[in-house]
């Protein structure tokens, strides 16, 4: 009897062993689990890959596209140069079919002072924008083989551009700058920003400054009945946006960044009317890094987020410049950079490249900010490629606008 009850209490000592393993395995799977969602959900996304590339080269020796659009056919538009400034430059446009055919090239404008910055479609065709002969410019070209329909330039004061357009009704709104103090840059001019009103046919009815808000206006969108507009302060120390009425009365204005250098080149809206806004900064960080902020509608921070040196590299030598964004379903967003070294003193190799070669550079945001993924795209031919603006495809992928001395055309699978 002793020996069945000795063995009695060994049987229900072993049991509560097993239980109370089991029950500890059982917790440590559990938070197993939960550690996958919340440190390892990056894991989770497939990075997309490269389904097609296209380049479309100009008569220039060398050709930079800085703007891309997707278009209501499923083809695509890059915008920018061909040449160089200051004498020897021409508005370039290329389009290229859904599955990368390129459908037609144009050049515009004699060779001189000209800039190709952006273009917008409507329904009989292109509206491209930026300068010729140093003033603001508007040029409607066909869909067909991109003939040109009105060509219109406007001598608003000094050297000035268009940097972006936005349609509200039957009126093209656009912004960019006047006076630049540095003419021969395609970026950041140093001038007086600047909002302009267009009828449909390119016939300017007004115009006003926007130069107590930003020195550089750099993108424009419509919501609901008000304006939206982002660019630079001066000498670009930061972000700016401003809100403005349908009339032009301003409602408020904002600055984002820190202290130091803020580049704003980048801009988009969701359907929600959050505000994505990008570029690089200099502010907090070891060299440029990309600068994310999604704002409300009351230019309210939301999230803002710095992301750079992908490849692992000494960040004091990396530079990591974003130049194009996407607002994506999710409500997080997709941003295109460019990433490399700049410097004849320092290059540094690992086991994925060297930092003096430059690759195409994608983040992707999720709606609270956290970093879905990012990727980094070499040239397969070996030259540098620097992202220089993204579009989203109805497929769930996208397509990038990728520099490597000519327009070249990335198309990626899916980005979610």
């Amino acid at each position: 009897m002793q020996q069945y009850l000795f063995f009695d209490k060994l049987l229900k000592l072993v049991t509560l062993a097993f239980l109370f393993s089991l029950s500890a395995c059982l917790a440590d799977k559990s938070a197993t689990s939960k550690n996958l969602k919340v440190n390892d959900a990056a894991e989770l996304f497939t990075k997309p890959e490269i389904l097609w590339t296209t380049t479309a080269e100009g008569r220039g020796e060398e050709s930079h596209g800085h703007f891309l659009i997707s278009c209501s056919d499923g083809g695509f538009l890059q915008i920018g140069e061909t040449g160089s400034l200051p004498d020897d430059a021409q508005i370039f446009v290329a389009k290229v079919s859904a599955d990368g055919t390129i459908a037609w090239k144009g050049e515009y404008s004699s060779p001189g002072h000209n800039l190709g910055n952006g273009a917008m479609e409507v329904d009989d065709g292109y509206i491209v924008f930026g300068a010729m002969n140093q003033d603001s410019a508007l040029i409607k070209v066909d869909k067909t083989i991109g003939n040109v329909i009105f060509s219109k330039n406007f001598d608003l004061g000094g050297v000035d551009a268009i940097e972006s357009v936005v349609q509200v009704g039957s009126d093209l709104i656009a912004v960019g700058y006047t006076n630049a103090q540095d003419p021969d840059t395609t970026f950041f001019a140093e001038g007086k920003g600047h909002l302009m009103r267009f009828d449909s046919e390119g016939n300017l009815s007004s115009d006003s400054s926007l130069n107590d808000h930003m020195s550089h206006a750099y993108r424009i969108f419509s919501y609901q009945e008000d304006l939206i507009v982002g660019g630079l302060t001066k000498d670009a120390e930061d972000y700016s946006l401003i809100k403005l009425s349908k009339v032009g009365e301003t409602t408020w204005s904002k600055t984002y960044g820190g202290n130091n250098s803020d580049h704003l080149f980048a801009m988009d809206m969701d359907l929600d009317g959050s505000i994505f806004l990008s570029g690089h900064t200099l502010s907090g960080t070891d060299n440029w890094d990309t600068y994310t902020v999604k704002v409300n509608q009351l230019g309210e921070i939301i999230w803002e987020r710095k992301v750079g040196n992908p490849r692992g590299f000494d960040p004091e030598y990396i530079h990591d410049e974003a130049w194009g964004i996407k607002a994506t379903k999710d409500g997080g967003a997709l941003v295109v950079a460019g990433t490399g070294d700049e410097y004849e003193s320092y290059s540094e190799c690992n086991d994925q490249d060297c930092s003096d070669r430059w690759h195409a550079y994608l983040v992707r945001f999720g709606e609270d900010g956290q970093i879905l993924w990012e990727k980094t795209y070499p040239n397969p031919e070996d030259g540098d490629w620097a992202g220089e603006d993204i579009v989203l495809t109805k497929d769930g992928g996208a397509l990038m606008a990728v520099d490597d001395g000519q327009f070249t055309f990335v198309r990626l699978l899916s980005i979610d």
